[in-house]
């Protein structure tokens, strides 16, 4: 079900990531080695919602709820 409803809202959103694209991000974006605390996930949406912001130059409050908490991101 919340795959579904992630599927439709990534639909929505325009020029996101693409899979080239996050192959030249991950290595910067995540972690490799021992962790600490809650495990990390959702990289690439993160990123996007950075993009989304920068290429828009919408407010943070405005990020649509696919990327995940505006605060978070």
């Amino acid at each position: 079900m919340i795959q579904r409803r992630f599927r439709r809202a990534a639909a929505l959103i325009r020029d996101l990531m693409s899979d080239e694209e996050w192959a030249f991000f991950e290595p910067f974006v995540t972690r490799r080695g021992p962790h600490s605390g809650r495990r990390p996930q959702g990289h690439r949406r993160v990123l996007d919602g950075v993009f989304w912001i920068a290429r828009t130059g919408a407010q943070w409050r405005d990020l649509p709820e696919f990327f995940g908490k505006w605060s978070s991101v």
